[in-house]
């Protein structure tokens, strides 16, 4: 169940920064009225638990804002960082009784939940939410394997080229309007500390800096602070992440 220290929050459907890409996205105007009925927001602060690996969950639901990690703990208490839930990215399976993973609020978090049985129920009957959720969870299939090239092939610089590059585009493609591409520089405040990043990437916390700032000395990104990043060129950064294409817009 969710931590209890999380907040309830009220947000419109027609103001949620994810309504393009989340689940809900291709649902009509009676499926929308449905889904408003069995939903509610909460609110996490950086570093709660959302929920522990084994709980049983009574919930599905999408990240609104901010990030979480996804968190498998070993028999003798060592933690391995295996995912980040991004914006607009789905918590929970339909058709699980437990969580697979723990669950924490990386940074200040906001969620739209659903609960779990009555969703389950509109999946069985709303081809739009099912199509969706198959469509997400093959991106998240594509996205395990792709990380775990990073992780296994790449060099120090390239994990984090590959890094920034996955928040860079995700980020972008959440303020895009239909139809239109990326132009231009990207910029967005990076959602998690270099400890953070060390972490998930198997790296040291000194690799980590090191790279970055040589990422900056050789004008790929530029940073305002620590965490604001302006990306000046996205094909430079994604050929320093040892890709040749992004393969399209993530949707």
């Amino acid at each position: 169940m969710f931590n209890e220290r999380s907040l309830t929050i009220s947000q419109e459907c027609e103001e949620c920064p994810i309504r393009h890409r989340a689940v809900c996205a291709r649902c009509e105007t009676d499926e929308l009225e449905r889904l408003e009925q069995i939903k509610y927001y909460r609110k996490f602060e950086a570093g709660q638990m959302v929920i522990w690996s084994g709980d049983k969950m009574d919930f599905v639901g999408s990240v609104v804002s901010g990030i979480a990690s996804l968190t498998q703990t070993m028999e003798d208490g060592r933690t391995q960082m295996v995912g980040l839930l991004l914006p607009s990215d789905f918590v929970g399976r339909p058709g699980r009784a437990t969580a697979a993973y723990d669950v924490v609020a990386t940074t200040d978090l906001v969620m739209c939940c659903f609960r779990k049985t009555p969703f389950e129920e509109m999946m069985a009957n709303t081809p739009h939410i099912a199509q969706r959720l198959l469509e997400m969870t093959l991106d998240e299939l594509d996205a395990a394997r792709e990380w775990m090239l990073v992780l296994g092939r790449k060099t120090a610089r390239e994990k984090i080229a590959s890094l920034l590059t996955i928040i860079a585009r995700r980020d972008a493609t959440l303020h895009l309007k239909a139809g239109s591409g990326i132009e231009g520089p990207i910029v967005f405040d990076l959602p998690l500390t270099r400890e953070a990043m060390a972490d998930y990437l198997g790296l040291t916390l000194e690799t980590v800096s090191r790279q970055i700032s040589a990422l900056r000395k050789d004008g790929v990104i530029s940073l305002e602070g620590k965490r604001h990043v302006t990306v000046p060129d996205m094909e430079r950064l994604m050929e320093e992440a040892g890709d040749d294409s992004d393969g399209g817009l993530l949707v």
